[in-house]
This record gives structure tokens, sequence and C-alpha cells, in this order.
């Protein structure tokens, strides 16, 4: 059985809410990302922050951070819809499951530099900012929720898994709605952490390009309302049918050369929305554009669809968000699907154009490709973190509508 996604709040270096976003999403606009210095020492780095004001956070006996900010951006997107499921469902019967990978470290991290430097942490640092579900607390005391709420950090896949939860949660009876999604913020420790690793791009970030060298990261929230039953058919609904998730455990920071746990993954989400592979209209790739990241998704993808799909990574226009990344890209996905997309446009894939010739060739998407589909549309969002962490999701029309 699918759930529901009612409601979408979201920013991220595309811009802050549905109209903004979807216009730089299908037009390919990469604006937002831009060199910065300041992150890595002597170096600048192309990030994609989100410009322009955050709400102030409310007075909850809960200590600020960035994050927070981004969340509560997202969800005053939604407010309206938020309290309308809480009025319906009551407080007990709505979750909160949200993933992340920073949380408040950035604010924590200048707390720790002040007491090197100074012997003392300010007034304000508290342990409980940096907590991994810090985000999912705070968002449950501003709503006054006291339904199930937790976080995930499991990196690159932690918010793709919040969707999953949230779909379980739901199907299991524990809950009737389920607030779901990621945020993550830009801070110093990811950035100096993936550039040890050689993993960042100075430049913009070149997916599935032979000439590619890197990552860049981003920040952004993206978060959904899914419920059990549709609370509304305007605008036209869109479902979540369903995911797969899977733990290869290969090597700490690499995938596996072959994508095993990756292909596990897409499959079993595949027979969990009762879908075969010529279902899928279009993929959204992880595509980080590292060298070992892109080969295996190559790999992957042409052993799952042999056939080919439309496929692109969004990660030139916004950056890594990491812990967000899963539930903005499934974002991209609704948004798709959505009133916001009256042309039927796809995500382009932003690169060089020069493919490896050792890999498959994948079926990447240009500006102003369009979905050939006029009902029963159905979409594929990947997301594969450290660890062998790998998860597959599936939107798409909700049953018996049409676009």
């Amino acid at each position: 059985m699918p759930s529901y996604l009612n409601a979408l709040g979201l920013l991220c270096a595309l811009g802050q809410g549905k109209q903004a976003v979807a216009h730089a999403l299908f037009a390919g606009d990469a604006s937002g990302m831009r060199a910065e210095p300041g992150w890595v020492a002597e170096r600048e780095l192309t990030v994609g922050a989100v410009r322009g004001a955050l709400p102030a956070l409310p007075d909850l006996a809960l200590p600020p951070s960035r994050n927070n900010q981004l969340l509560l951006a997202a969800a005053l997107q939604i407010e309206a819809p938020l309290r309308e499921a809480i009025a319906r469902y009551g407080a007990t019967r709505v979750g909160v499951v949200l993933g992340t990978s920073t949380s408040g470290i950035a604010e924590a991290s200048q707390s720790i530099a002040q007491y090197y430097n100074q012997g003392a942490l300010p007034a304000h640092y508290h342990y409980a900012q940096q907590e991994l579900v810090a985000p999912a607390s705070f968002l449950a005391a501003w709503l006054g929720l006291d339904g199930p709420c937790y976080s995930i950090s499991t990196a690159c896949t932690s918010s793709a898994r919040a969707l999953l939860s949230a779909h379980r949660l739901l199907q299991q009876g524990l809950c009737d709605a389920v607030i779901c999604g990621g945020v993550d913020s830009l801070c110093r420790l990811t950035l100096n952490g993936f550039s040890a690793l050689e993993a960042v791009s100075a430049e913009p970030c070149n997916p599935f390009s032979r000439n590619r060298h890197g990552i860049n990261i981003g920040e952004g929230a993206a978060l959904f309302l899914m419920t059990k039953e549709l609370m509304t058919k305007e605008p036209a609904p869109i479902a979540f049918y369903g995911g797969g998730a899977s733990s290869d455990a290969h090597h700490i920071s690499a995938p596996h050369p072959q994508g095993l746990g990756a292909q596990a993954a897409m499959r079993q989400a595949l027979r969990s929305a009762g879908l075969a592979a010529s279902d899928i209209d279009y993929l959204n790739l992880h595509g980080t554009a590292t060298t070992h990241n892109d080969a295996m998704e190559s790999l992957t993808t042409a052993a799952i669809f042999p056939a080919g799909v439309p496929c692109s990574s969004s990660k030139p226009l916004t950056g890594h968000t990491l812990g967000a990344a899963g539930a903005l890209e499934a974002a991209f996905c609704w948004l798709s699907l959505s009133e916001y997309n009256p042309d039927a446009l796809l995500p382009p894939h932003l690169w060089d154009g020069q493919g490896e010739p050792e890999l498959p060739a994948l079926q990447l998407v240009a500006r102003g490709t369009r979905l050939d589909k006029t009902g029963g549309r159905r979409l594929m969002s990947n997301s594969f973190a450290f660890g062998g962490s790998n998860v597959s999701l599936i939107l798409g029309d909700a049953p018996g509508e049409t676009p």
C-alpha cells in the first residue's frame, strides 16, 4: 500500500520554497553554487549555500543552530497542513523522523574553539546542541507533538531512510501521519573532513565525466507530510510507493565496486512497489562525481535498467547536502510530478559531456527533456553512503490519478 506525500517544504542552493526551487531545478540553473574562501585553509571551494534570511528560532529552551533554522524555514512553508494533520489525528499519532549528519556541530565547534582559546565554554553552549536527535526534538517541541520522534544518521542515506521509516510507521499503524525529511548545514568540520579524504572539488562537480574529481558540498532542508490516507485531492496527489535498503559493508568509505548492495536496494524498492524496472520513468542518481561512486553507480544502473532509463544527478545544482540529500532529491522527484512542473520537464544533468569509455553510457537528461507519460508515472531516487549504506525510493502519481 502506498503512503501519500501531502505537503512539501524545502530550501537549498536553488532557492527557498517549491516555486523558486522548481524554476531553477528544471532550468538547470547552477548559479547558487559559488566559490567561497574560509571553509578550508588556503583554498576556495565551490559550495551550495542557502542564501537569504532564515527565520528566528522560537524560545523553546533548546540550544540554537543554523540547522534548526533551515528546518524551521522548511516547516513554515507547510505549517498549515502540519497543524491540520495534528488537529485531525492528535499529537500522539503524529510522528517526526528526520535525517541529519551535521545537526548543530557547527555552533558546537565554535564553542569548543572558544574553550581552547579562552579556557571557558560560552554560556549558551549545551551538548544537546550537537546531538543528532536535536532537529527532530526541535520540530516536535515547536509543533507540540507526543508521537514517535527520532533522527537517523547513516551519512548520505540518512533522510532517505527517514522517508522509508516514516512509511513503515504508517503501514504498521504506529502513526497516522509522519513529518519526515532531512536537514544539514554547511560547516567546516564536514568540509575539512571530505577535503582530507581528497574527495572535494574546488570547481563545480562533474558527475559521470572522465574528468570528475570530487564533490561539492551544500546545505538545505526538505520536509514532507506523509500520511496513510489521502488528506486532499487538490493538487493532484503524489504517492510514496516504497523503497529498499541494504548495507554491503564493503569498506568504511568506498562503495562495493560492482554495486552489489546498491543493486539489492533498488531491486527491493521495485519489489516493495510491485513494479518492474521498465515501469520506472526517471532515476535520480546519487551522482557525487567521485571516482568510485560514479563508476559503481554506472555499473549498477546498467545492471538494473539494461534497456536504459532517463537519469540525472542534481548535485551540480545543489552540492551534496549529505544527511539531507535523500529527502531533497526525493523532493525533486515530487516537484517533477507536481503542478510546479507544468511542462513535465525532467531535472537536467549538468556535466562536460565527456563520459568514461570503460563504463556503461547512461541516458543522462539534457536540458528541456520532458517526461513523455501522461499518467501512472513512477520515479526512483537513489542514495548511497559511507559504510555501504544504500537506499532506493520510489515516488509516483497517486493511484487512479492522471496529471
